[in-house]
């Protein structure tokens, strides 16, 4: 711990109490005002990943919170540099990831002073961060009560990006110069032991219940799963993971419901997918579509459009959604019971305590038009100009246990639309809290950062959106495969009304821009293929194969 002058002193009591805290990871983005955190998280041990771009930096902190489940620190100067960090903590807000927002700032008196590189950085996030705190300038001498409350407020930044509902939290602080190690007498109090500080526990830990389901609300479910042999489970992005998926497949078997995972659930690739998984409901459902008497809920809402289409078809079927998280999550608003309680353990008293007998036909029907949904998809898939071929094209070379980011737009749904279940075990990521294209390459890299090998498929636009972040590749050492599948220009806005309206829809929706992407590969030192989709899966195959990084575009 740097005691040279109460900044350095400051920044590193704050950084010390994360890292015993379990902070393992900071994105820093360059600049001078925040030199005292920079110097603190060098000293602490920390991982540090640097990046010049600020907005790089925040996405690419935000996938690897994402992929680890943990919280990732932010680090930035004064000024506009805060402000790139604004698109990845919107995401991380309706993505529900936690970010630890450390901004530098002027001191009190620089504000609306004209003093350069100085904005208003007071709650310059809104509402989109859980908590924030202008924390008051470091101070010379100070007492054993201010230390106390500067590590209780590490101590509580970090607990409120987690907990009880994870997102961003940004602490901005007030640096005075000197901003460097510059040796200050009389700013560190005599009394201060930093070796003992140092060595010392946490001051502040917290924990978290468990909520578990109350008797009433576990008798409301086995009546309501009782009184509906023909019910049906629909699991949205981002239900819970560990023994989740395993306990949700397995109540639906015993009840003989089929259960339509959404390619972002994590519940339709791996080791627990039987055979009430079903997948192709994109390809089917419609207004003859079987009707279920009751809908159990998990997740987000779910990507396919068909199913929210028959989601708010249904409008007297009973839904209930089961989330530990006091959100909403139903924009149709066809929600008739909201649960609050811990999923898996609401789906393990269902296993417990039901034991509805299981209709087979109902279970059939389903069956029967899942199988007929795949082989249109199969048929479509076959021709090499069909651009819905190419992800279940990747997914086949991905390795057990792999990893998937993918982007907005049309990759995203073409996952959706064409990957059907299977037992291999597959991890996929998406930025779907406010789904947009912007930051979804270094939000992958920031991924591949926690697990190596990951394969990251992008439009043509969400890449050229970011391509700043394919510095992290060297700077970071990060080992990754990124799949462009470019249609030249927004080719999502094909499936909307207004394609039918030109010149505008050329030129003003799917904006064509005539680029490939070999010299971002050249520029940025990526070994470098353009494939079709004949020879996609060769090539894919050698990139994962090298364990290194790797760019292939697909041109469709």
């Amino acid at each position: 711990m740097n005691t040279a002058n109460r900044n350095t002193l400051w920044a590193g009591i704050f950084v010390d109490e994360l890292k015993k805290l379990g902070l393992k990871a900071v994105c820093i983005a360059p600049g001078s005002r925040s030199t005292p955190l920079a110097l603190a998280f060098a000293e602490s041990g920390i991982r540090i990943y640097v990046h010049s771009d600020e907005r790089s930096a925040a996405y690419f902190a935000l996938g690897l919170a994402r992929a680890s489940g943990k919280p990732v620190a932010l680090v930035c100067t004064s000024g506009t540099a805060a402000a790139n960090f604004f698109p990845a903590i919107v995401e991380a807000n309706y993505g529900e990831v936690p970010l630890l927002v450390l901004t530098a700032d002027r001191p009190a008196e620089l504000r609306e002073s004209g003093a350069n590189q100085t904005i208003d950085q007071v709650k310059l996030y809104g509402d989109q961060v859980r908590w924030f705190v202008d924390a008051p300038p470091p101070e010379a001498n100070f007492s054993r009560h201010a230390l106390r409350a500067w590590q209780s407020l590490a101590a509580r930044a970090y607990e409120t990006c987690l907990s009880p509902l994870p997102g961003a939290v940004q602490v901005n602080f007030q640096f005075r110069k000197p901003l460097e190690a510059q040796e200050v007498a009389g700013d560190a109090p005599a009394w201060l032991d930093s070796a003992a500080l140092a060595a010392a526990p946490a001051r502040v830990t917290f924990s978290s219940p468990r909520l578990t389901p109350d008797a009433a609300q576990v008798d409301f479910l086995v009546r309501a799963v009782a009184a509906a042999p023909r019910g049906l489970i629909i699991a949205g992005p981002r239900c819970p993971g560990g023994e989740f998926p395993a306990a949700l497949s397995a109540f639906a078997a015993r009840a003989g419901y089929p259960l339509l995972a959404d390619a972002l659930s994590g519940l339709r690739f791996g080791a627990h997918v039987n055979e009430t998984v079903l997948g192709g409901y994109e390809h089917f459902l419609d207004e003859n579509a079987p009707r279920p008497q009751l809908i159990l809920r998990f997740g987000d809402v779910p990507v396919s459009a068909r199913l929210a289409a028959s989601l708010d078809r249904w409008e007297d079927v009973p839904q209930i959604h089961i989330s530990e998280i006091k959100r909403w999550r139903d924009d149709l608003f066809r929600v008739t019971h909201a649960l609050w309680a811990e999923p898996l353990l609401a789906v393990q008293a269902l296993l417990e305590k039901s034991a509805t007998p299981v209709e087979t036909a109902w279970l059939t029907e389903w069956h029967a038009l899942e199988e007929s949904a795949w082989e249109k998809a199969a048929r479509l898939c076959a021709d090499p100009a069909f651009e819905g071929g190419i992800l279940p094209a990747i997914l086949e070379q991905l390795p057990a246990g792999g990893a998937l980011f993918i982007a907005n737009s049309l990759p995203v749904r073409h996952l959706d639309q064409f990957c059907r279940p299977m037992q291999k075990s597959l991890t996929v990521f998406a930025n779907r809290g406010a789904s947009g294209i912007d930051g979804t390459l270094s939000s992958a890299l920031g991924a591949a950062a926690h697990l190596p090998g990951l394969v990251f498929v992008t439009g043509d636009l969400s890449f050229y959106h970011d391509m700043n972040g394919l510095l992290a590749f060297s700077r970071c050492g990060i080992r990754a495969t990124i799949v462009i599948i470019n249609n030249n220009g927004g080719g999502i806005f094909a499936r909307l009304p207004i394609a039918t309206y030109e010149p505008p829809f050329t030129e003003l929706f799917r904006a064509p821009h005539g680029l490939t992407f070999e010299h971002a590969a050249q520029l940025y030192n990526l070994p470098y293929q353009h494939v079709d989709r004949a020879t996609l899966a060769a090539a894919l195959q050698s990139a994962l194969a090298q364990h290194g990084a790797a760019l292939i575009e697909v041109t469709t």
